[in-house]
């Protein structure tokens, strides 16, 4: 039976497929794997369906619910749609470790049990480095190996927090936890590192734009909302999670408004979008996870939008950086408006998805008297409305002409980008049955005609004030970097002098050497008179003699 087949191993084995099958057959496992992984997220019952035996323990391979399966079935979905995005320009090889990258995301949201999920949480990590790594240029592979120092230690201590929760409860279930020790707090850190959250987010930032254009698409939707899930699982109502969903949202907002490449825009605009989900978790009602959960799934669609049109620009004019763009909408218009759509949703403008979603955690923080959570959840809409909702199409394919006439969107770059789109719009004019799919039953309407004037009049004001400030605005090139300093600019500092004191030392210790072997060879050794002009040469006898005396002793040594 299809329920008890993980539906990640289904997208594992397309992943698979992909890799080894030559040809052009490779492609019949981009389109067949996710369709198949789909049918069986939704063949998976609620409760545990597949257990395993392990050590003294039983792991739980599939549990389902509501939230877990709303989270595989848009991983799976975009594991699809960036097939169809990439598969006429992007390598195999990347394809198929986005494909099992997308797996361990869906492993991550059926596993039940603590240790499955950490199994798969490590999957992720190393086929979404080996993503970074297929960027292919010098900042790629920079890039790759820190994105994979950073996981590793996020997954060490994630692993010693499991372990602590395991050997004083006794328990390798996933269930709510209370951060109230030092094992839950390593958990709940752990954790944090994948959801981006600062001062250690600036992986985020770094490696995702030097991926290529299809690579920086599958990263935009897995690791940071399989953290959002995990917080849903094991740390929902924690209001640690509430001041620091607050810090990443204006954190990300600042840096994005900063920022002049576009790609790093989107990066650090992921910050903002997670730090709502993880304001909702902190709130930690009903309404606020199906806040949490309903927003994740509308970011990663919307994202991947933004993420897909600044893909198109990339792949046809080579340039990501908003001083080298603009007018681009003559000969791109398809793929601006499409950007315009994903701009507009993660702005929560009204009859975008992004709006029938992030009101949700803005009704929750009302419901639970949080005004200034409220306050600062509208200010920020604005914000993003600013940074990515104006700042992005306008610099891309608006403001001044940059004398680029790139072509539009290939078919099925323009196709991927479409599926989005009317997802975009659907959820957003008839959000209902969206609602239906989530974890706990609501009667939220998000279109109250004081809720949609607030909105409109907040964003129309941004946007106004964006215009107004623009002579102010006027991008340099340059890179902005927030905690990546340590490690671009003190870690470099720090490792050249480090290398520059080695090298002394060992030059120094190279001729001291050197000066004691000649020192103590000089009495067997033949003199020469430098006042001459040639210098006598041992016999082949003595040179003989020598050799054989040196192999004979390296033997003795290495046998010893």
């Amino acid at each position: 039976m299809i329920e008890f087949i993980p539906p990640g191993l289904i997208l594992l084995c397309a992943a698979l497929w992909v890799a080894v099958v030559p040809n052009h057959w490779h492609r019949l496992g981009l389109f067949v794997g996710p369709v198949l992984t789909l049918i069986a997220i939704w063949s998976v019952p609620d409760g545990v369906s597949l257990t395993a035996p392990f050590l003294d323990y039983e792991l739980q391979l599939i549990e389902a619910s509501p939230e877990r399966r709303l989270f595989a079935t848009i991983f799976a979905t975009m594991a699809g749609v960036g097939a169809l995005y990439a598969f006429k320009h992007a390598r195999r090889l990347e394809l198929a470790c986005g494909f099992a990258y997308a797996s361990g995301a869906i492993g991550v949201s059926f596993a039940g049990d603590l240790i499955t999920l950490f199994l798969f949480w490590e999957l992720m990590a190393l086929f979404s480095t080996l993503v970074v790594w297929f960027g292919g240029t010098a900042g790629a592979r920079a890039a790759g190996i820190r994105y994979a120092i950073v996981h590793l230690l996020g997954g060490v201590i994630l692993k010693v927090g499991i372990e602590g929760v395991v050997v004083h409860t006794g328990s390798i279930d996933i269930q709510a936890l209370q951060a109230n020790n030092f094992d839950t707090y390593m958990m709940l850190l752990g954790i944090l590192i994948n959801a981006a959250a600062p001062p250690v987010s600036a992986w985020l930032s770094d490696a995702y734009p030097e991926a290529s254009p299809s690579g920086s698409l599958f990263l935009s939707a897995f690791t940071t909302k399989t953290a959002v899930l995990a917080l849903i699982l094991l740390f929902p109502g924690t209001p640690l999670l509430i001041y620091l969903g607050v810090f990443m949202i204006m954190y990300g907002i600042i840096w994005a408004l900063l920022e002049n490449n576009v790609r790093r825009i989107l990066a650090f605009s992921i910050v903002n979008q997670v730090g709502f989900m993880v304001v909702a978790v902190g709130i930690g009602t009903p309404m606020a996870l199906n806040g949490a959960t309903a927003h994740a799934f509308a970011h990663i669609i919307y994202k991947a939008l933004l993420f897909m049109s600044a893909g198109v620009v990339i792949y046809h004019t080579g340039k990501e950086k908003c001083n080298e763009l603009g007018g681009l909408y003559r000969t791109m218009p398809l793929t601006a408006f499409c950007g315009i759509v994903g701009a507009l949703a993660i702005s929560s403008f009204p009859l975008t998805s992004g709006f029938t979603t992030k009101t949700m955690i803005s009704e929750a923080a009302a419901m639970q008297d949080l005004v200034w959570v409220w306050y600062v959840l509208a200010a920020a809409s604005a914000g993003v409305f600013l940074h990515a909702g104006i700042k992005f199409p306008w610099y891309v394919f608006f403001q001044k002409d940059s004398g680029l006439r790139p072509k539009d969107a290939p078919w099925n770059m323009a196709a991927a980008m479409l599926i989005f789109v009317g997802l975009c719009f659907g959820i957003g004019i008839y959000p209902e049955p969206f609602y239906q799919l989530l974890p706990y039953p609501t009667e939220f309407s998000a279109y109250k005609p004081g809720k949609v004037i607030f909105y409109l009049q907040l964003l129309l004001f941004s946007g106004l004030a964006f215009f107004l400030l623009l002579p102010l605005m006027k991008r340099t090139n340059t890179l902005t970097l927030d905690t990546d300093w340590f490690w671009r600019k003190l870690g470099a500092k720090i490792s050249e002098r480090t290398t520059d004191v080695i090298s002394r030392g060992y030059s120094k210790a190279s001729h001291s050497v050197g000066a004691g072997i000649s020192a103590a060879l000089k009495p067997i050794l033949p003199s020469s008179d430098p006042s001459k002009d040639s210098v006598p040469a041992w016999s082949i006898g003595t040179t003989a003699l020598w050799i054989s005396t040196l192999l004979s002793a390296y033997v003795l040594v290495y046998y010893w």
